[in-house]
């Protein structure tokens, strides 16, 4: 299930509010059909269960970006230009949809409940052979060095990410990152040419 009217997406948006506020056992589907200004009957329409609402929230966002990776791979640019695009890309994405990934994360580190992931991991690997493609391509085109574990440069590039939001309070004083404006300046700018200059460098044959 990818594809979402009006009233759904609006739920899940105040799903993904909530769950992100309150956690997923603090958020009540009354709660959540209140702020949506839906009844609870039409939440168990669209979703069946919270878990359910849970489950199409995660195929929700990550849906999205197999679109967005189709359009770069096809885009008329150089490997090396796509690689920065994809790094914008999921850059991008993380910081439009961290609460999303708050969740993520906790619900798949936890495993407190039983989650069918079986529609994300689908969706996932279709992302991942897309990506493969892109950095295929260049190695191809002899631009790449072949020896890459190709499936680990988008944990390289998340892992930086993730690292630089989860220790938010100690770059935020050693790097006078002292409001959201400077902060997030900062990512967009200075971190983000640091990960694609590692993951250039990565890629590019040694001299």
């Amino acid at each position: 299930m990818t594809d979402f009217n009006d009233k759904q997406i609006e739920i899940l948006h105040v799903a993904e509010k909530l769950f992100a506020e309150d956690g997923f056992d603090g958020a009540s589907i009354r709660n959540i059909a209140k702020e949506a200004n839906v009844n609870i009957a039409m939440i168990s329409y669209y979703f069946g269960s919270k878990e359910k609402l849970l489950e199409t929230l995660i195929i929700y966002r990550t849906s999205g970006m197999k679109m967005q990776l189709e359009n770069i791979s096809r885009e008329d640019l150089s490997p090396t230009e796509k690689v920065d695009r994809l790094i914008d890309l999921y850059i991008s994405r993380i910081n439009k949809n961290k609460c999303m990934y708050q969740i993520m994360h906790f619900e798949l580190s936890t495993k407190k409940r039983i989650l069918n992931m079986d529609s994300f991991m689908e969706i996932k690997a279709q992302n991942s052979e897309i990506f493969n493609k892109i950095i295929e391509d260049g190695q191809d085109k002899g631009i790449f060095r072949k020896n890459i574990n190709i499936t680990l440069i988008p944990t390289t590039i998340l892992g930086t990410l993730t690292h630089f939001h989860t220790n938010r309070f100690y770059f935020e004083k050693t790097m006078n990152l002292d409001t959201d404006e400077k902060f997030e300046s900062y990512v967009e700018n200075e971190l983000t040419h640091h990960i694609k200059q590692t993951i250039k460098a990565l890629l590019a044959h040694e001299n």
